[in-house]
């Protein structure tokens, strides 16, 4: 089941590549930084998939957040951040910039800046995820009870099939958000064709997102 999946989610990111050699709408700070966030999303999801399919399911989980991650991070760039924000990540980087960066909202504090100012249903998914994600996988990372629970006693495979499910998913909404990003009318319905050849092997949303 688990190799089946692996081979379906390759097809599908195969077909979500397509976006990211749009052009963009223009060459604002704010498009090109949240262009480059989505990057770093597709490439958390094919490194999180290359590690399940080695078995270091462990490391694959805490990509699949930073996979999360940098999708908010990305929608943020775009809907609600600040110029000053924006600029203080695409300055040269120095010792000094880095530190101004670290200062930039974290997780919870974009989610709700996002609110009445992104696309309502991607918003939803994203709160979703938090809501039943978020933690475990945060376990995952900083060496919780899920880590040393799952890594000294194995993953069960609907454990994986859901991690697996769910980083798709969160690719899926990168491809929504580089049409958006592109500005091209003609990419239009691509993406809800893409989810629905998809369907197998994506996550069901409790919001009734498709």
């Amino acid at each position: 089941m688990i190799n089946s999946l692996l081979s379906r989610s390759a097809e599908l990111e195969s077909e979500l590549l397509q976006f990211i050699s749009l052009p963009p709408y223009d060459r604002s700070e704010r498009i090109v930084s949240s262009r480059v966030m989505c990057s770093i999303a597709f490439e958390h999801a094919e490194s999180a998939k290359l590690l399940i399919a080695t078995g270091n399911f462990t490391s694959a989980t805490g990509l699949v957040r930073l996979q999360y991650e940098a999708l908010t991070r990305a929608m943020w760039l775009l809907y609600s951040a600040s110029d000053h924000a924006i600029s203080k990540l695409m300055c040269e980087l120095t010792n000094e910039s880095a530190e101004k960066a670290n200062k930039l909202p974290m997780l919870s504090e974009m989610l709700k800046s996002l609110e009445g100012k992104a696309p309502q249903e991607a918003l939803d998914m994203l709160l979703e995820f938090k809501e039943y994600s978020w933690k475990p996988l945060s376990s995952f990372i900083h060496g919780g009870i899920h880590a040393i629970n799952r890594h000294s006693k194995g993953y069960p495979e609907p454990l994986l099939i859901q991690m697996l499910k769910i980083s798709n998913g969160v690719s899926v909404m990168v491809g929504m958000l580089l049409v958006i990003l592109s500005g091209d009318p003609r990419q239009r319905g691509k993406i809800p064709a893409i989810q629905k050849k998809y369907e197998d092997c994506s996550p069901e949303y409790k919001s009734g997102c498709s």
